[in-house]
């Protein structure tokens, strides 16, 4: 078994060839790049089971020769994952050399008779191997596509992979490459891409996927785990964002908010320049998508508004320039995730995750306690202030709702990172009624939220670019968002019975 360590970045043709030819990327030795056509069969059952598990099973064709492939899949951003080689001498699936690799615990009978071809990659491949540092490189320029069935897409990729040393250094050369053409980091693997086209997928929007986590890794690797999961999740919506599409730009948002969220969760170890300006980073970003969420938000409430009052020509118009607004603010959401500050980004926050500064203070270098107990502490403290605060509700004001309402989000986003640390009949159902009971919580507080943003955000687009509507519009927006003030005291009510039950929610994780 071997460990792939290699970072990939998609490019476009042009781009493509401009790498092939630039000075800084050739051969030191003045050998001419190894150049070679990759067949690749990925296999799989129709149900495709080996997915589920996360393993991939693949045999590639380069002449003459054929090799093998058994991998780990990647579930989030596709670094560091273990690999299982093997020369073969037909197109034929050699099942004895699975032994001992991950695909080996599935293969039953039933499962090697339902194993069938399910796509395919035709990948013309440049190979230029390099020295950085004290490490050893080799760089690849694929240029090809893959096919399932009628469907295809094209691939135009770098990908960098660590043949021994430093993964420093890999970052390093990721760095010249992004100095010479706007390079993406691609956080999808070739067979993931294969997936795509066999699904009928028309939803631009992406979840974040479970996290699981193995008891006793330590605090370190379950951060990193946490963090690459993350990464994924925000870098995937990036098309949903280009195509202005409100769920997928939700769900890119999500993410820094989780991202920032498990910086908070691991603070501790997490205290140095390099994480500060990360922070800062995320925090740029979600500042340029966050007023094109709030403006979507209050475009659906005004069409819920102009249902109740459709005569009212004043909220016709500032429905209008609401639209101007939200059109504008997408826009600039849009410049934001094709910028090269957004690229750098990326690339700073994964190399951070990885092998940033934070992981060479001597007090983690000399090991780090196992997540369980740091698991522990965490929900324990996190929960005991939120309960503290839900237990008092209704003696909270408007500001300390909001804190309220900001400790249940961290302590919601710390359950979805540990909650799989803890199993058995008794901790499952305890978790089920936690995660219920603090997401009716979350929700209520959520609305009224909303309202108050509304409230704030009203005036600013009554304004608008008109002078002479300004007037009408003030008046027909303070009309109708005044409206939910007599929501409020419903929404009170509802909030203080999801407090109370949540405040003698029982713990999961003892």
């Amino acid at each position: 078994m071997g460990t792939e360590t290699e970072l990939k970045f998609e490019v476009s043709p042009s781009d493509l060839r401009k790498l092939k030819t630039a000075r800084t990327l050739r051969r030191r030795d003045g050998m001419p790049a190894k150049e070679e056509y990759l067949v690749s069969i990925y296999f799989d059952t129709d149900k495709h089971e080996l997915r589920t598990k996360g393993v991939s099973l693949r045999v590639r064709q380069s002449g003459d020769k054929r090799v093998q492939t058994i991998k780990t899949a990647a579930t989030d951003v596709p670094f560091s994952r273990s690999e299982w080689n093997h020369k073969i001498d037909s197109d034929e699936l050699d099942f004895r050399a699975a032994r001992g690799t991950a695909l080996a615990p599935m293969l039953t009978k039933r499962l090697k008779r339902q194993l069938m071809p399910i796509f395919e990659t035709r990948i013309l491949r440049r190979t230029v191997p390099f020295r950085k540092g004290g490490s050893r490189i080799e760089m690849a320029l694929d240029e090809g596509q893959v096919r399932a069935g009628q469907k295809w897409a094209p691939i135009t990729e770098v990908e960098l992979e660590l043949k021994g040393g430093n993964p420093a250094d890999l970052f390093k050369l990721a760095r010249v490459i992004g100095g010479l053409v706007p390079a993406k980091l691609a956080l999808k693997s070739k067979s993931e891409r294969g997936y795509d086209l066999t699904a009928a997928k028309t939803e631009l929007a992406v979840q974040g996927q479970n996290i699981i986590l193995q008891r006793g890794i330590s605090t370190v690797d379950a951060f990193r785990i946490i963090g690459r999961s993350i990464l994924r999740q925000l870098a995937a919506n990036e098309p949903a964002v280009r195509e202005s599409d409100p769920k997928g730009l939700h769900q890119m948002r999500v993410g820094l908010r989780r991202l920032r969220a498990a910086i908070s969760v691991f603070s501790e170890f997490l205290g140095d320049k390099q994480t500060e300006r990360i922070k800062g980073e995320l925090k740029w970003l979600t500042g340029k998508l966050g007023p094109a969420r709030d403006l979507d938000v209050m475009g659906t409430k005004i069409k819920q508004l102009r249902k109740a009052a459709p005569a009212k020509r004043a909220l016709k118009e500032f429905s209008a320039e609401l639209a101007v607004q939200r059109t504008n603010a997408f826009a600039k959401a849009k410049d934001a995730v094709n910028s090269t500050r957004y690229r750098c980004l990326l690339l700073d926050a994964l190399q951070w995750i990885e092998a940033g500064d934070w992981a060479k203070q001597p007090s983690i270098a000399s090991g780090h306690p196992r997540i369980e107990q740091f698991a522990k502490d965490v929900l324990t403290r996190r929960s005991k202030k939120a309960m503290k605060k839900a237990n008092e509700f209704e003696q909270l004001d408007p500001h300390q709702r909001h804190k309220l309402r900001i400790a249940i989000k961290k302590l919601r986003y710390s359950t979805d990172f540990f909650y799989s640390l803890f199993s058995g009949r008794k901790m499952n159902a305890h978790l089920s009624g936690f995660k219920d009971r603090l997401k009716d919580l979350q929700d209520c507080l959520g609305v009224l939220n909303d309202i108050v943003v509304r409230q704030k955000l009203a005036p600013k687009i009554a304004v608008g670019s008109e002078r002479t509507k300004r007037r009408a519009r003030t008046l027909s927006a303070g009309a109708a968002f005044g409206r939910e003030q007599t929501e409020i005291e419903p929404l009170l009510k509802a909030a203080a019975k999801a407090a109370r039950k949540f405040a003698h929610a029982k713990r999961f994780w003892t």
